[in-house]
Parts: C-alpha cells; structure tokens; sequence
C-alpha cells in the first residue's frame, strides 16, 4: 500500500472544540485512533495534511506516491478494495466532496483529477456527537482486528464473566473479582491496565493502555477509556480519548472528552432533557445550536479543559480547550476555549498560569508540554471567540 496522508477537509469545524488540538485522524473511536486503524489494515505509514498551525507537530510525510483520505473516514474492507483500484491522479467522491485522491501532493492542492464516484459507503464521523453514538460498532471492528489469531491472557476465576461475546486482556493487564457482561459487545483489556474490585462492566468497552477503572465503577457500554485514563462512578456510552480522569462519584453519559481532561468528584453532567424533546448542540460552524436528531447526548469537553468538585453540566454541553469549570449552579451549554469560571460567570485564562499548571499536570504522568504544545493553546487562545 502507498504512503497514507489523512486529510481534514471541511468536517473539521463541525468537530471542534476536538480537533482544535489535534487533526481529523487522531480522533479516538472504538479501541483505536482512525489513525491506527488505517495503519493496522494496511501496514503502511500514515501521515497528516492539516491546518497550518497543528502541522508543526503532526507534518506530513510526502512520497513518491501517496493515497490522501478523508481524515474522518472509518476504513472500511470495500472502501480499501476502491481506493486500491485507484489510478494516478483518479479521486474518489461522495457527493461532490472529494474523499480520496492517488497522487502527488502539488496535484492534490491543485485539484488535478479525474473524478469517480465512490461505489461504497464509507463510515464517516461528522459531528462530535457521532464518536459516542458510532462507538459500539468500532469496539467491535478493533477488537476483531486487534485480537485476530492471536490468544488472550488468563482470565483470573476471581472476575464473574457473563454472556457470550469474547474477553481479551492483554499482557500486564490486572482484573480481579469483576463482574463484566459481554451479551452486548466483547470487552478488550489494555496492556498494563487495571480493573479494581467490584468494577460492574457491560460490553462493548475498551480500556486502553495503562488505563484505570477504579474499585466499584459502573460502566455501561459502549464506553471507552483510552491510555492512562482513570475512571469511577457510573459512566454511559463514554468516549475518552486519553490521559483523562473521571476517577470518582458521578454521572457522565453519551460523552467524548479529549485529552488531559479532569472531571471533579461528585460531578454530574445530564445526558436527557427533562422534556425528551430532541437535543440541540453547538455547532462550530454555524456558530449556533443546531438539531442533531439525538435524543441523549451529555457532555463534549476539549482537551486541558477540567471541572471542579460538584460541577452541575447541563444536557448538551460544549466545553472549549483549556478552561476551567467551577462554582454553584449550572454553567451555560456551550464554553469558549480558556475561559475560567462557572455559572456566575467567565474570565480569561491567564496563559502563564495555565501553562504551569498544565506542565505540572503532565509530569505526574512523564510527560512534557512541548513548545509545539504551547504554540497550538496561544493559537486557540488568540481565535477561539
């Protein structure tokens, strides 16, 4: 397979605040990124072509011949056996969009092709809300392409296993005197993670690498925790992308929080209207709500961003990067990135100061802020408005 560039394309404002800090491909959904989903189907080296300011830290790899996709498409066996048969400088469409191309990079930018309608239909992720509603059907298709002919760590006779989809742990992996059901989904177990006693799980959920559940949490698929993420309380249909804590009581339910998030003890983010009537939620590129036809939908939190203890989330809310949530009452449903405050109201982040505590936060776990880090939060912070 030739060198793999993923693309943002046009989708990714209606992804932010999620990829202000990371391009379209790196999003996590199912066990892997779509990143590592296209590199575990195809062996090959996966780059990214993204904004300007991100490219310092994720820059693109150009070759002789490159395949460019659609950052938010989930690899699918019929879209790979397309892409396959394209020819040089052929593209692929959906609906008018280009969604694959086999070329140079010069002829990419300069829309030099012939265009073919795609014959399939790709698995997009378009909305933020998509990552949790579409998350079951990824477990399944990672587990499967992660666990293939390969055999899984005892299971210790002190967990209860319920239903009849598989369980996989990995190496290093600990989980003692758990109750996990699989009747609903497979249930995969990351290298070097832990699941604590009386956990209550329900398949299909993920724990990546180095992640935490903590003693007693309940979760409910489809749920997954990504590396070095630690989680307790009760969680519904989570996705958390990574180095993420929601380590005590509390509900959080049809979610997606990026990275370096922290979610205080005792908070609650609600996930239904008291009415049932369809949710609204903000969309960055008509710069209001708009309908998403969801009934549940709870709490999107970018990355850095994190809520004290007790913090009341309405159903619906959008959190920007880097803020910092406290105080009585319910803060309003949609944030700004680095804006601290609450219900009665939001002040500028102070950069210095978060950048301290930032870097404090990320050496507990051998971490660095790099510069590249830096310059990306100054960016959002000059033109998240």
């Amino acid at each position: 397979m030739n060198n793999i560039i993923l693309f943002d394309g046009a989708v990714r404002t209606n992804l932010l605040p999620l990829t202000f800090t990371r391009p379209v491909g790196e999003i996590r959904i199912g066990i892997l990124t779509i990143k590592e989903k296209w590199e575990k189907r195809l062996s090959a080296s996966v780059s990214f072509l993204t904004e300007s300011y991100l490219s310092h830290k994720y820059p693109v790899i150009v070759s002789d011949e490159n395949i460019f996709v659609a950052g938010n498409i989930l690899p699918s066996d019929s879209f790979i056996n397309e892409i396959n048969n394209l020819g040089v400088n052929e593209a692929l469409t959906d609906e008018g969009s280009v969604i694959a191309f086999k070329g140079s990079l010069s002829d990419f930018e300069s829309r030099n092709w012939t265009s073919k309608p795609v014959a399939s239909s790709p698995e997009l992720v378009v909305h933020t809300f998509d990552i949790f509603v579409k998350n079951g059907q990824e477990i399944c298709a990672d587990f499967d392409l992660i666990t293939q002919g390969r055999k899984s760590a005892p299971v210790s006779p002190t967990n209860q296993i319920i239903g009849s989809h598989p369980v996989f742990i990995e190496e290093g992996a600990y989980m003692e005197c758990s109750v996990i059901n699989t009747s609903k989904g497979p249930v995969y177990i990351g290298k070097e993670s832990e699941i604590m006693e009386g956990a209550l799980i329900r398949g299909p959920f993920a724990a990546c690498t180095h992640a935490t559940v903590n003693m007693g949490a309940r979760i409910y698929g489809p749920t997954t925790i990504g590396p070095h993420c630690k989680v307790g309380g009760e969680l519904n249909n989570v996705v958390m992308f990574g180095y993420s804590n929601k380590a005590h009581e509390g509900f959080l339910g049809n979610a997606v929080l990026g990275e370096w998030c922290n979610i205080g003890a005792g908070t609650e983010a609600s996930n239904l209207k008291n009415d049932y009537t369809e949710i609204k939620l903000w969309n960055y590129s008509s710069r209001r709500f708009a309908k998403t036809g969801l009934q549940f939908c709870g709490l999107i939190m970018g990355d850095y961003s994190k809520a004290g203890i007790n913090t009341m989330f309405n159903t619906a809310t959008v959190i920007g990067v880097g803020c910092n949530i406290y105080g009585t009452g319910f803060p309003r449903n949609f944030v700004a990135s680095f804006l601290e405050g609450g219900n009665s109201g939001f002040e500028q982040a102070n950069m210095k100061k978060f950048f301290r505590t930032t870097e404090k936060v990320m050496a507990r776990r051998s971490k660095d802020l790099t510069e590249a880090d830096k310059q990306i939060c100054l960016h959002i912070f000059e033109t998240d408005r």
